[in-house]
C-alpha cells in the first residue's frame, strides 16, 4: 500500500481531536476504507508520532484496531502542517522542487514556511 501524506496528516488531526484517555478504537476518517486507515495508523505508530497500535484479526482478516495518544513529536509535526495554509505551501514547494513526499522533508520544509512566516511577523513588529 502506498503511503498518504494527506491520509497521515487527517488521521493526526482526528487523534488529537478525539483522544482523551484511552484507546480510540477503528479510528474513522472520512473517504478512506478501515484498511487504509489502519496500515496508516501502523507506520504512525512506527515513525514515533502515536503512543501505540494494536490490529485485531480474525480468519487472516482484519477485525478491529486501536491507536494510543500523539507523542510529543506527533503532537510537534501536527502543529506544523495543521493550518490549511501552511500545508498547502508546504506541498506546492515540494511539488515545485521535486522533493519527494517523505516525512522528513514533510518536517523540514513545514518548518521552513513556520520560520518565514514568523520572521515576517516580527519585521511586521519594528
Amino acid at each position: 500500500m502506498k503511503r498518504d501524506m494527506e491520509l497521515i496528516r487527517k488521521i493526526l488531526i482526528e487523534i488529537e481531536k478525539q483522544y482523551i484517555d484511552v484507546a480510540l478504537y477503528n479510528l474513522k476518517v472520512e473517504e478512506y476504507d478501515l484498511k487504509t486507515v489502519t496500515y496508516h495508523c501502523k507506520i504512525l505508530y512506527e515513525a514515533g508520532l502515536i503512543s501505540d497500535y494494536s490490529g485485531f484479526y480474525a480468519d487472516d482478516e482484519l477485525y478491529s484496531f486501536g491507536v494510543g495518544s500523539l507523542t510529543w513529536e506527533g503532537h510537534e509535526f501536527l502543529d506544523k502542517i495543521r493550518e490549511d495554509k501552511i500545508w498547502n505551501k508546504t506541498k506546492q514547494v515540494m511539488k515545485d522542487k521535486g522533493i519527494p513526499f517523505i516525512l522528513d522533508a514533510v518536517k523540514e520544509i513545514a518548518t521552513s514556511v513556520v520560520d518565514g512566516m514568523i520572521q515576517g511577523a516580527i519585521k511586521g513588529m519594528i
